[in-house]
Formats: C-alpha cells, sequence, structure tokens
C-alpha cells in the first residue's frame, strides 16, 4: 500500500516540530510493510486551501497510486467540519482510505464515520474556542490603550515614501 502521510503545523518550526507527528507516521508505514511519501507545511488548520494539501489532493484527483492518506490527528487535517467532510469525502469517491493515527478512524465503516463527524466538531469547536480567546485578550489589550499590531514604521510604506527611503530603493534597482 502507498500512503499519503500529510503533516500539519500551525507555526513555524521553532516552536512546532513536525518530528512529533511525521515519526509516529512513519514508524506505522514500515511496522506495516507500506511506502509513502509526506506532504508537510506551516499553515493554520482554518484554511481550506493550503500549498501541500493542494498538492496531495491533487494527486488524488490525478489517479495517482495513493491508497491512503494518514494523519497524526485529525485536527491536523483542518479545524472546519465541513472543510474535513469534504476532503473525507472527496477520498472515499476516489478509493483512498483516510487513517488518523493517535484516534484510530476507519473511515470504511458507518462507525469509523460517526466518530470522524464527532471529532470533526469538536475540532471545529476548538478553533472557535481558540478565536474567542485571541479576540478578548485583544480586547482587553485595546481597553488598556496597548499599541496592537506592528512597530510603528516597520512596514509602514507612507511612512518610508515620506522619508525617502522607498525612492532611494526603487531608485537603486
Amino acid at each position: 500500500m502507498h500512503i499519503a502521510l500529510y503533516i500539519r503545523n500551525s507555526t513555524n518550526i521553532d516552536r512546532q516540530n513536525p518530528t512529533t507527528q511525521l515519526q509516529p507516521l512513519i514508524d506505522k508505514c514500515n511496522r506495516e510493510g507500506w511506502t509513502y511519501e509526506v506532504f508537510q507545511e506551516f499553515a493554520s488548520g482554518s484554511l481550506e486551501r493550503r500549498t501541500e494539501l493542494d498538492k496531495l489532493l491533487k494527486k488524488i484527483r490525478e489517479g495517482n497510486t495513493i491508497n491512503a492518506v494518514m494523519v497524526w490527528r485529525l485536527d491536523r487535517l483542518g479545524r472546519s467540519l465541513k472543510h474535513l467532510l469534504d476532503i473525507i469525502s472527496e477520498l472515499k469517491n476516489k478509493g483512498v482510505k483516510f487513517i488518523s493515527l493517535t484516534e484510530g478512524f476507519d473511515t470504511t465503516t458507518p462507525q469509523g464515520e460517526l466518530f470522524f463527524s464527532i471529532a470533526g466538531a469538536f475540532a471545529q469547536f476548538e478553533r472557535r474556542l481558540i478565536q474567542e480567546r485571541v479576540n478578548a485578550g485583544l480586547s482587553r489589550a485595546r481597553s488598556e490603550n496597548k499599541h496592537l499590531g506592528r512597530p510603528a514604521g516597520s512596514k509602514d510604506k507612507k511612512r518610508r515614501r515620506h522619508s525617502g527611503y522607498l525612492l532611494r530603493w526603487q531608485k537603486d534597482k
């Protein structure tokens, strides 16, 4: 069997090491005697369009020899229940299995589909909780008159234009 391993981290390698997800997936493939290829990226799970996920789905649509997609956890694939259901439906239509290593999903059975839907709903719920916490923190910071965003002048094109920096930079090109 040929397996696509999908690895997603929300932040860069300094904060989240992809090996935490990758090594157990590789170990499973080696134990089972499966061949594999890795699709790894740093992107938010709330995004439906992601470079490596799009490459993976394109390969499946083109009929390449991918028999299953395996992730470490369901929330690595996505945080929106609708998006997760769309991906799983597409995999099922193409005859590609879906494996969540830590959660043990087998989406080829009615029970597996049910548990997948429940876990997907929890992933979406967790995403919304994160959004609530971030928004609450931003509201608190605003009420305390704290500066939000980039430091003044760091990426301010108007300020650079007035200082002549942008004009000098264009002239050097």
